[in-house]
């Protein structure tokens, strides 16, 4: 199976929206993802309806080296969760000047969920300690680009990081980008993907997430928007999106 971190430098641009939805889609093909809250805000974990206790979570992985598979709970949604508090926060300030902690995720994941799940990576959105080890950590990256000029040149800051990181490693990694908050009323998102497709080509994925209000609310009543408004524009998309990703064969392990 595959680890997929979802992640852009730029904030607001549906990362966490994506990683939700992606999962609740999977989970009703009849796959059982895991998801890894790598965010202190923990958006994630909070639109799973799960919390991390203090001490518990994501931070209890980096900060007490307790094993992944004993910090995995049941989300209501039907994925698997390790959720993050305020806590995550603090590793990038105790682990920043060890040369081995972008690893550690990497060297913590089980080989049996490598092999049996897939994982995905809700990464915040800035290149510290914790989004290096969901990238060291993960085979495949999925970017969210919502449609808008700035996220646009926050593509090719990443774009750069993701090279710099790739030629050190000598990997490189399969990505797709999926354009967000598309409005057909405005000239300027159409644009943003001409010029994304023109860069990037099949990089980008044909699938474009619609500007949708049930994607907006459905987290503050704990749900995924197949559970709010299942008969959504914004279910619509990330459906059509799962599909693709596992049609293409994105999904399939290199």
């Amino acid at each position: 199976m595959s680890v997929i971190a979802i992640f852009n430098q730029k904030g607001g641009v549906g990362k966490t929206t994506t990683c939700l939805n992606l999962a609740a889609a999977w989970v009703r093909a009849g796959d059982r993802p895991l998801l890894l809250d790598m965010d202190p805000q923990a958006h994630l974990s909070l639109a799973s309806g799960v919390s991390a206790k203090r001490g518990g979570g994501m931070a209890a992985f980096f900060q007490k080296r307790i094993p992944l598979q004993r910090l995995v709970q049941p989300a209501r949604g039907g994925w698997y969760i390790v959720p993050a508090n305020a806590e995550l926060a603090k590793v990038d300030a105790m682990l920043g000047q060890d040369p081995k902690a972008a690893t550690l995720l990497n060297r913590g994941m089980p080989v049996e969920i490598r092999q049996k799940t897939t994982v995905l990576l809700d990464c915040c959105p800035t290149l510290g300690v914790l989004t290096l080890n969901a990238l060291l950590a993960a085979d495949k990256v999925v970017i969210p680009v919502s449609a808008d000029y700035l996220s646009m040149q926050g593509v090719k800051q990443l774009e750069a990081a993701l090279q710099v990181l790739e030629k050190r490693m000598q990997w490189t990694y399969p990505r797709r980008m999926v354009v967000t908050r598309f409005n057909p009323r405005h000239r300027l998102c159409f644009e943003i993907e001409r010029q994304l497709r023109e860069q990037y080509g099949d990089r980008v994925c044909r699938t474009r997430i619609g500007e949708n209000v049930a994607l907006a609310t459905s987290p503050s009543a704990q749900q995924d928007v197949f559970q709010y408004a299942p008969n959504s524009g914004g279910a619509a998309d990330y459906a059509d999106l799962a599909r693709e990703l596992r049609e293409s064969g994105f999904l399939e392990s290199e």
